[in-house]
């Protein structure tokens, strides 16, 4: 549903945009075409976005009109024209950078050439001045109806990823416990869809910091912001420490069954505070936290008074490093300071 009211806000900016871009163009008499081919792609997702795309879209048009009037002068309505008019505009926008100009330069350039006959110079600057309007218009229209506002759906989009990441912990714990790791195709194509999830998340904070600088008084504070970013990155290092888990050759774990109690309690408190953040008792989960690091170092105790050098770490020392860092990571998830 709110991935149908982004994309239903962009459709109607969009909308509104080629009305009045066409009624504009129409008042003064210059064809619409290409102002409504330039305000339809200058919609971008941040205000931000479309006005420094437009700075580069103007002079890109500029290049491709220009291809397009010299070679009709030269060559006529012919398939030449369109040839060297595309080409020619493509090569000279990635030489100068001009990367997001290109496809509207291209498109303008070719549509050119079924309209141009004659006073060329004219037609020149006729295509700047309705490319012009294209990108004001949309910039405007970005700008003044249903600004973006990201807010709600990073704060929506981190919850997600808590809970899911929640239910992916407790799963990947649980498979090693009961020596079932090398089964993990599932956690693998989990961790993906996570990972995914994050750089999603990312875009869309991205996205609020540059609207920010148009919108000052939209969407999120400047505190909040930092700690949205601070959670996405307590979760980023908590998957980070999930996928070492499980692309890590784990032999069979020799804990007790008192020891693998501890380790699924510890696992069903973590579970539960991300996904429920009332459930979060900071006091409570120190306690649990310094019950692994004492099993830690007595595995760890235990490990060096055999009088052995091992060559790699025991399962049992990697499986607790990497749950001990997760409690770390979530205690800076949920912290306020």
């Amino acid at each position: 549903m709110r991935r149908f009211q982004f994309t239903g806000g962009r459709v109607i900016k969009t909308g509104i945009a080629v009305f009045l871009t066409a009624w504009i163009c129409e008042l003064i008499g210059w064809p619409p075409v290409f102002a409504v081919i330039t305000a339809i792609v200058t919609i971008e997702p941040t205000v931000s976005d479309s006005i420094r795309k437009g700075i580069i879209r103007f002079p890109a048009s500029a290049i491709g009109s220009a291809y397009t009037v010299f070679f009709i002068s030269i060559f006529g309505n012919s398939p030449i024209t369109y040839t060297l008019s595309a080409v020619l505009t493509i090569l000279t926008c990635y030489k100068l950078n001009l990367h997001a100009g290109l496809l509207v330069a291209t498109l303008t350039a070719v549509a050119m050439v079924e309209v141009v006959h004659s006073h060329f110079l004219i037609a020149f600057f006729i295509r700047l001045g309705t490319t012009t309007i294209g990108l004001l218009v949309s910039t405007a229209v970005n700008m003044l109806i249903l600004p973006p506002d990201y807010s709600k759906d990073i704060i929506k989009h981190i919850q997600q990823i808590s809970k899911k990441t929640a239910n992916l912990l407790y799963d990947v714990f649980h498979d090693i416990l009961e020596n079932r790791h090398e089964d993990d195709i599932a956690d693998r194509k989990a961790l993906k869809r996570m990972r995914s999830k994050i750089i999603h998340a990312e875009a869309l904070i991205r996205y609020q910091e540059d609207e920010a600088k148009i919108h000052p008084l939209v969407g999120i504070e400047k505190k909040n912001a930092e700690k949205v970013k601070q959670q996405l990155n307590s979760l980023r290092m908590i998957i980070y420490h999930i996928e070492n888990l499980v692309h890590t050759p784990l032999e069979t774990i020799s804990w007790t069954k008192a020891d693998r109690q501890i380790i699924l309690q510890s696992i069903r408190i973590l579970e539960e505070a991300m996904q429920q953040p009332k459930a979060y008792n900071k006091e409570f989960l120190r306690e649990q936290m310094e019950q692994l690091t004492t099993l830690f170092w007595e595995d760890n105790k235990e490990m060096t008074s055999s009088g052995k050098h091992p060559t790699h770490f025991p399962p049992e020392l990697i499986v607790l490093y990497e749950l001990i860092a997760i409690y770390q990571h979530i205690e800076n998830f949920y912290n306020e300071d």
